[in-house]
């Protein structure tokens, strides 16, 4: 069920109230918008996704909580520790507003390891296949500055050339795993899950074969033409038995599936 709360601010007027206040606290030395609306392909409900750029411990969150603005405000490292090290889920003025942190050393340091085609993976909440470690640079790349100065990255080619293997093999040995471990004590579950994790990690190694920044997996699999995944899924869930030899069908389905994206892609 949505929810419809009272708006005082027109959507312009509310994204500079919140710009302004988000550069106003300590140590923030810019304000962006992603997501949905800074692509154009948000509806009338989507969340506001900003992000505050600070540098040195001078930023506090509990300067954004003292706004007193309604929502949960997490402390710095507690989504994790990695990139995305933490933020907030807010309402301001009737609207949902997500604020996350970025350490500008934290995104200088991922912008010049991307530039030499390295990369670590992250285990995020919500995102299936993880996330890399350039997602913070894809940002920079994508989303839209509201106060402040950031640079605007083009794909390395030193990542382009090395983000797909890395990624197309992680998906092999997820699926691999299930085809030797699940799939001969007719895991159903197990392997559905396999399935599902290495599509969105095939969809990584197809976009980075074609140089495109990612910055979240919601139309993934769309934007690497790996929808045909779902039509794999929906086999296992015919009628008839759920034998090892159905379910390795499936996984090498998967494979070959994902394989002539990456291959497509590059």
């Amino acid at each position: 069920m949505t929810m419809h709360f009272a708006r005082s601010m027109s959507d312009e007027a509310f994204l500079d109230h919140v710009a302004d206040r988000l550069a106003a606290l300590p140590g923030v030395e810019a304000v962006t918008l992603g997501g949905s609306r800074a692509q154009g392909t948000h509806s009338a409900d989507s969340d506001w996704d900003t992000a505050v750029y600070y540098r040195g411990p001078s930023f506090d969150p509990a300067a954004l909580r003292a706004i007193g603005w309604e929502g949960e405000v997490s402390g710095i490292g507690e989504w994790g520790g990695g990139v995305f090290n933490g933020g907030a889920w807010l309402t301001v003025d009737g609207r949902r507003v997500d604020v996350h942190y970025r350490d500008l050393d934290v995104v200088e340091r991922e912008v010049e390891e991307a530039e030499e085609g390295r990369f670590r993976w992250e285990p995020l909440m919500f995102h299936l296949a993880g996330i890399p470690s350039y997602l913070v640079v894809a940002e920079l790349a994508v989303n839209q500055v509201l106060r402040g100065e950031l640079p605007r990255p083009a794909y390395p080619e030193a990542l382009r050339r090395t983000a797909p293997g890395i990624w197309l093999g992680r998906a092999r040995m997820t699926l691999g795993y299930a085809r030797d471990n699940n799939a001969p004590r007719a895991q159903h579950t197990e392997v559905a899950g396999a399935l599902a994790t290495a599509a969105m990690e095939g969809a990584h190694a197809v976009l980075a074969a074609r140089g495109e920044w990612v910055t979240n997996e919601k139309r993934l699999l769309e934007r690497a033409g790996l929808r045909g995944i779902d039509a794999i899924l929906a086999s296992l869930a015919a009628a008839g038995p759920v034998d090892r030899e159905r379910l390795v069908r499936a996984l090498d389905e998967a494979e070959r599936l994902i394989v002539t994206g990456v291959t497509a892609g590059a």
